[in-house]
């Protein structure tokens, strides 16, 4: 009975972290076209008002769903700092960067 519902649970985890993977691979295609879109018009690859705005966001959406604020900021931190890696990469002309992207 234990194994059994040990095996639904961990099913269910599963499920969650594939849905998780593609929906970073869906924000990431976009925070990629916003990478190339700065990069034609010479935007800087970060923008640290927005940053925080997202930050600030997070946080709060962390807090209503009784996630620590905490490992939510750090995960974001996380992202932002790859799509600034990436976004540099394309607008010193190294094209299309695949992975993650995340403004």
């Amino acid at each position: 009975m234990v194994r059994a519902e040990l095996a639904r649970l961990r099913d269910s985890i599963d499920n969650i972290d594939a849905a998780v993977v593609h929906m970073l691979a869906e924000r990431f295609k976009c925070t990629q076209q916003v990478g190339h879109l700065k990069a034609a018009h010479q935007l800087p690859p970060a923008d640290p008002s927005r940053e925080a705005q997202q930050i600030a966001r997070l946080r709060r959406l962390a807090e209503n769903a009784k996630l620590d604020p905490a490992f939510a900021e750090k995960l974001l931190n996380f992202i932002i700092a790859e799509v600034i890696r990436h976004h540099e990469s394309i607008a010193d002309g190294a094209g299309q960067v695949t992975g993650a992207t995340g403004e």
